[in-house]
């Protein structure tokens, strides 16, 4: 059963800022989001500063007359000199790099009462290839999260990890549950609002696990050459998660763990890169389809957020969270190169821009499964790439999903200026969708009667050994 679900809310008027706004990084998500910065705020242009060591997307920048461009790579040595001749009071720090160490950067935004926001938990270099280190999200995750506990009362607002997912898909699953209980005759007589009352929420569901699941089916009218790297946002970016060990939140509800692996608390990894790791899955679009197991940070916030804990303080039900990636065809096969070379970079590496790519979508929802007995619930965002070209310049679909999530939680802070740090789990997922519904394409929902199918599986199908592929 197809059934349409689209979050309607007035036009809102733009915010003014008054104050300075920091963007780091002029890659594929910074060009995407100047358009949006510029159609829903009002600022003064000449406190609007771009730091990026490469500048080879300028072009954006004259297009809607910023001219603050600073061409330097921050470092472990330099951010704190660098960045302290731009951040001001109030302020917007928008950090959108890698090599970059959030957490740090997010550390001095606060002591300058900066607003800040990232899209992912970034570190220094060295991080990601150093086999001597926990290179898990749980662990970078947690530096953040150390912060959140040392943080003061009423401090100004940080969010961290909050673009398409990790940050968009949080507040679309909290949409999918109201949905799905209204479906099965579960209405709640009070939504909920805590995060107590929507972990007791989804278990009361009956709710076993949530596939992130996404299929970007935009197709190049360009080849990728042998040695290249192509995709539709970061490829460093890419790279980088796709090489860290396979991650999940793991539920309370799983009885089998796969050999080799590792845990964290409400976790486990698997000691094998989540880019060559396959995951069965399924999207509206593709049907049933292998996703790659990447580790992503809301497959851990997510898992947390809706974990519920008996009165001595042990978590007595957590659902199985982690994400199912299906990229695009030519990440695919820039993946398959990456992983066949033995983890060695491509020395070419290209960033599809809307003007090369004919047609496809990205479509990225929840996957929400039950029991045996019941559907799966896929709720989600369709964009394809021509209505993105009809809504915003130098986008594709996948940069446009990311680039409006992080407007729309720009907004939620203006409005809530003194929440500390926060996760997107943690936010109100009916003001931000309600900004950010007119940048998604279709927002609905599909019942699917589908169930991953092995040769060998155990007693229930959703468990997440009869997910995995070939172990």
């Amino acid at each position: 059963m197809n059934v349409l679900f689209i979050i309607f809310k007035p036009e809102m008027k733009k915010l003014y800022l008054n104050h300075s706004i920091v963007l780091l990084g002029l890659g594929c998500i910074g060009k995407a989001i100047i358009p949006l910065l510029d159609r829903h705020f009002e600022y003064e242009k000449s406190k609007f500063y771009i730091i990026d060591p490469d500048d080879r997307n300028t072009f954006v920048l004259r297009e809607y007359g910023l001219t603050n461009f600073i061409k330097i790579a921050l470092t472990k040595e330099n951010y704190t000199e660098t960045l302290t001749k731009y951040l001001e009071p109030g302020g917007f720090c928008i950090n959108l790099t890698v090599d970059v160490s959030s957490s740090d950067v997010m550390s001095l935004c606060r002591q300058k009462g900066v607003f800040y926001i990232d899209t992912s938990n970034e570190p220094w270099p060295g991080f990601y290839n150093d086999p001597t280190k926990d290179r898990t999200n749980y662990t970078l995750r947690e530096q953040v999260m150390k912060l959140k506990r040392e943080q003061s009362p009423n401090s100004i607002t940080s969010v961290s990890c909050c673009g398409a997912n990790p940050g968009m898909i949080s507040w679309l699953l909290k949409e999918a549950l109201l949905v799905l209980s209204v479906d099965c005759g579960m209405k709640p007589t009070k939504e909920p609002s805590s995060r107590k009352e929507w972990a007791e929420f989804m278990q009361k569901l009956g709710v076993r696990g949530i596939h992130v699941a996404e299929r970007d089916t935009q197709r190049a009218n360009i080849e990728k050459d042998i040695d290249q790297f192509v995709n539709t946002w970061s490829v460093t970016g890419f790279i980088y998660e796709a090489s860290q060990p396979a991650e999940l939140g793991w539920g309370t509800h799983e009885t089998w763990k796969p050999p080799a692996s590792g845990q964290h608390e409400g976790t486990i990894y698997l000691n094998r890169p989540g880019g060559n790791t396959r995951v069965l899955t399924w999207t509206p679009v593709n049907g049933s389809q292998y996703g790659y197991l990447v580790t992503h940070n809301e497959s851990i916030s997510i898992s947390d957020y809706f974990s519920v804990k008996n009165t001595d303080g042990v978590v007595v039900y957590r659902p199985t969270v982690h994400y199912a990636y299906s990229p695009c065809n030519q990440a695919i096969l820039s993946l398959n190169e990456f992983f066949g070379q033995a983890e060695k970079k491509q020395t070419k590496e290209h960033i599809l821009e809307a003007n090369e790519i004919r047609d496809g979508m990205d479509e990225l929802g929840v996957l929400i499964f039950r029991d045996e007995t019941k559907r799966a619930f896929w709720y989600g965002s369709r964009l394809s790439i021509e209505q993105t070209r009809r809504l915003i310049p130098h986008q594709n679909a996948t940069a446009l999903q990311v680039s409006s999530a992080i407007v729309a939680a720009m907004h939620w802070m203006l409005k809530n200026p003194d929440k500390g740090i926060v996760e997107a789990d943690e936010m109100d997922h009916k003001f931000c969708l309600g900004f950010q519904k007119r940048y998604l394409g279709d927002i609905y929902g599909v019942y699917t009667e589908w169930k991953p199918q092995k040769k060998e599986m155990s007693n229930d199908a959703w468990d997440f050994r009869n997910v995995l592929v070939d172990f």
